[in-house]
This record gives C-alpha cells, structure tokens and sequence, in this order.
C-alpha cells in the first residue's frame, strides 16, 4: 500500500494526528515566544545577563531530543501526562532562535531613533513598545518563523513518548518496514513545516520597517 492509498483509506487517523501535531507545535512555540521575547528583551537592556541566558538555551539545543525527553520523565506532573512532557521539551527546543533574535532585533534599533524617543519625553516603556518593538519586529518574527519549523520536525519524535502527532505513522512505518506508513507521517510532517514558514515569512515581510 502506498501512501496516497492509506491516506485515502484512513482520513480520520490522519485528521486526528496532524491536529495532535499541531496542537503539540502551536502551545509549545505560543509558551516559547511568552518565554523568550521577554528574555530577549531583559538581556538586549542587561547585556551583563546576555551570556548566561544565550549559553543556557545553546546548551539545551544540544542534548539529542530523545535524551531530553527521556530527563523529563521522571518529573512529576510531567511525566503523568505525555503531552505535557512533551511540550515543555519542545518549548525549550524553540527558546534559542526566539531569545536571540529578540535580542537581535532590540540591539539593531538605531540609537538615533532611541534617542529622538527620548527627546519627546518618551519612558523606557514607552520606549520598548512604541519604538524598539515595533522596529524589531521582524527580525523576531524571523526567530518564531525558525522555532516553529524546528517544532514541527522534532514533534514528530514526541510519539516515542506517547505524546501522539503524525511521529506515530513513523514509528509505526519504521517498526513494520513499511515505507508507505513513514512517508504519511514525514510528508504531512513537511507540509506543515512548509505551510509555517510561508505564513510567517509573509507577516514578517509584511511587518518590516521601510
């Protein structure tokens, strides 16, 4: 059976998994932006915490995803519930890209423009919402764009923990030698990967200063 057949054949499994897998990106790349720009905007105005935090979220990048989830386990509460385990692994997947291109995109504002702010009587807030963000939007955008295709790849290793998505296709495919079951998880998996950074790609254009 090829893939076109089992999809045709299964349309609620496959339904019913890419929502999964799209529930598993979407909270833990949503977590990841609540997360991060507020981190990339505290060490873009401490540059004495950049260090520290940057390190921190290269060093998490490193351990294989396996691993990772494998650490989380014995967490309690996490590890009762898959799912859970498995968002806050993908959430600190996508912390990096989204930390450093606020952090990026902050520290690339024109001082000039700062201090005109300034010169109106602006305060650090006002500062921070009405000139820096908006400025830096983009490039933050960029980040969440990164983040979110790292996410969508690496929820499909979430099905080895139980934690569901179109990963079970592929285990499964793997498991039974059937090329035909890895592919109707692997290219829903690209799709959505594709379709994310296309729409985030054109907001982000759509956001950057001219």
């Amino acid at each position: 059976m090829n893939v076109f057949q089992f999809v045709w054949q299964n349309p609620d499994q496959v339904s019913r998994l890419t929502l999964e897998h799209l529930w598993l990106v979407g909270v833990s790349t949503l977590l990841a932006a609540l997360v991060g720009i507020p981190l990339g905007i505290g060490i873009s105005h401490f540059p004495r915490l950049n260090k520290p935090v940057l390190a921190s979220a290269n060093i998490i990048q490193t351990i294989p995803s396996l691993a990772l989830f494998g650490f989380l386990l014995p967490v309690p509460w996490l590890g009762e519930r898959a799912d859970r385990l498995a968002i806050l692994a993908l959430t600190l997947y996508a912390l990096l890209p989204i930390v450093r291109n606020t952090y990026t995109g902050i520290r690339g504002v024109d001082p000039a423009v700062v201090e005109a702010g300034r010169g109106m009587g602006l305060t650090d807030l006002q500062l921070l919402f009405q000139v820096e963000l908006p400025l830096a939007m983009s490039v933050i955008l960029s980040g969440v764009r990164v983040a979110l295709v790292i996410s969508v790849g690496l929820a499909t290793i979430a099905a080895a923990i139980g934690a569901g998505g179109l990963g079970e296709f592929i285990f499964r495919g793997l498991a039974m030698v059937n090329n035909g079951l890895i592919l109707a998880g692997a290219i829903p998996a690209a799709m959505l990967a594709l379709l994310a950074d296309l729409g985030v790609g054109w907001v982000e254009r759509r956001l950057k200063p001219r």
